[in-house]
């Protein structure tokens, strides 16, 4: 949860052509992953589970991808950059 928290806080200084594009985008990566873990928890089986948390895995990559596209495209310091991958 605190890094959808802190994904919102990153995205909120983009540039205004991005609000549709790679902030928003990014944005629901960061959503996915904990929600993903939460529906899985629920599930009756392990390895409905499981798929939960390899969708959660899979947005976490992409989300790190998104982040490094916004570092690429000066939206973000390195500082960030480095924030987020060391979480």
């Amino acid at each position: 949860m605190h890094l959808v928290s802190e994904v919102y806080s990153i995205t909120k200084s983009f540039p205004t052509n991005e609000k549709f594009g790679l902030a928003s985008q990014m944005n629901r990566c960061a959503v996915s992953i904990p929600s993903n873990i939460a529906e899985g928890s629920s599930k009756s089986t392990d390895k409905h589970f499981k798929q939960y948390l390899d969708n959660s895995l899979g947005s976490s990559f992409e989300l790190e991808t998104q982040l490094i596209i916004a570092f690429n495209e000066n939206y973000i310091p390195i500082e960030k950059l480095k924030k987020q991958k060391i979480k």
